[in-house]
Order: structure tokens, then C-alpha cells, then sequence
């Protein structure tokens, strides 16, 4: 699964997804948590908030990390984005904003692409032996390092 979205029209579209779905939600997407959302969108992978911020002031001279972290917060909180964790930086969610799902991140130690993938027997693992420890997971998000099949194949 790549994360950008290369084609103007692409990104268009899920900007007026997640308009709807931030509207359905009673929730607004205003225009500097959209212009947010778009930077994340247009980014060739994961982007961390600092680079997000520098991309921002090119447009909003006064641009400060609280800014962007609210806007970070909004849209996770609306589930138009995803944390990736181990890289500490976000990547937009396929699911436009409709997901309640624990999620499994593949990333290429190699090329640094992150694939998301939502496998529920990993889903069911997990709760499983949370369970037999008497554990009540919240949020489960499991991140797999390793080399991507486009790496492995090699040049060529």
C-alpha cells in the first residue's frame, strides 16, 4: 500500500471525505487542520510533526508547533490519520475517517516505506493473550520492522 497520494484529484477527494466524514462526526475540518491533513497526504511516507511544521510556515509564517500538534490531535482523533510510532511520525489512513480497527504497520528498515495491513487474526492474538494475563488492552498497534518485497527483490 503506498502512502501518497500522487494525483491532485486523489487528494481532493479524500480532503471532501474527511470534510463529511468530520461533519458526520459534529466535528469540523477547518482550514488548518485540512491544510494539515493535505501535507500528510501529498508526503512521499510517514512525516513527522517538525517537518510538517516546516512545510506549514511556507504558508503560515507564524506556524508553531503547538499549531500543528492540535491539528495532529484532531485528526487522529477523527481517524483520518495513524501515528506510526516507532518512526514518530503520522501517515494517513485509507479508511477516510470510518475505521475503528487496531492496526498492524510493515516498515522497510531499508526504504523506510510503511505498509499498513489489518490482519484480525493478529487482532485476535493479541487479545487472546492480553485475556489469559487478565489484561484489558485499550488500543493495540503493532509495528513490524524488516525489509520490504521491493528491497528483498534488490536491483533489478
Amino acid at each position: 500500500m503506498e502512502w501518497a497520494v500522487r494525483n491532485q484529484s486523489d487528494i481532493d477527494l479524500r480532503l471532501e471525505a474527511a470534510t463529511a466524514s468530520c461533519a458526520n462526526d459534529g466535528a469540523r475540518l477547518t482550514d488548518l487542520r485540512r491544510e494539515v491533513f493535505k501535507l500528510i497526504l501529498e508526503a512521499d511516507g510517514p512525516i513527522g510533526a517538525y517537518r510538517l511544521l516546516d512545510r506549514l510556515k511556507e504558508t503560515r509564517l507564524r506556524a508553531a508547533p503547538p499549531t500543528v500538534y492540535r491539528a495532529l490531535d484532531f485528526l487522529l482523533q477523527h481517524g483520518l490519520i495513524h501515528r506510526v510510532e516507532r518512526l514518530n511520525a503520522f501517515i494517513s489512513c485509507d479508511d477516510g475517517g470510518r475505521h475503528d480497527h487496531a492496526v498492524q504497520f510493515l516498515i522497510c528498515r531499508t526504504c523506510g516505506s510503511v505498509d499498513e495491513v489489518e490482519d484480525r487474526g493478529i487482532v485476535d492474538a493479541v487479545r487472546q493473550a492480553a485475556d489469559a494475563q487478565g489484561f484489558k488492552p485499550g488500543h493495540a498497534t503493532v509495528e513490524v520492522e524488516g525489509t520490504c518485497a521491493t528491497c528483498a527483490a534488490g536491483p533489478g
